[in-house]
């Protein structure tokens, strides 16, 4: 499989752009594993192994443990995910896989763990992902 187009290369003031989005989630009060664990998450669904090599990288920097890497995709199954985690897990599946939308019942367990700032800048990081992941996808960015 072969690269198709470098993006930031053809495009800088859109890559730049996209890049801006990553730098003011950067800056939130987030928690980094969290923020992590939403790249992980959304690039497990969306089949991105350049996003998910990167992400997994980077969660094993800031202290995320190897079983909650393996076991995410099935974070329901397990004990090793807070109940805050979970509502972040689950509100990045329904934004991911948003044909579906968001259920209320989702939101509403989000929004009984984050104040409303929170929230913002975890559904930015979720479609900021999205929007990573599609790029790479039809870009073919290749891994190694």
């Amino acid at each position: 499989m072969e690269s198709r187009i470098d993006i930031a290369k053809a495009e800088p003031a859109a890559y730049q752009a996209m890049y801006g989005l990553e730098k003011y989630l950067s800056t939130s009060k987030l928690d980094p594993i969290l923020l992590e664990l939403i790249k992980m998450r959304a690039s497990q669904i969306n089949g991105c192994a350049f996003c998910l090599n990167m992400h997994a990288t980077d969660a094993r920097k800031i202290g995320e443990i190897e079983q909650r890497l393996y076991l995410l995709n099935a974070w329901r199954e397990t004990t090793l995910f807070t109940p805050k985690e979970e509502a972040v897990l689950a509100l990045t599946e329904e934004v991911t896989l948003i044909s579906h939308h968001v259920s209320d019942a989702t939101y509403q367990k989000a929004s009984g763990f984050f104040n409303e700032q929170e929230l913002a800048q975890i559904i930015m990081a979720i479609v900021t992902i999205n929007a990573w992941n599609r790029l790479a996808i039809t870009a073919k960015v290749m891994v190694g």
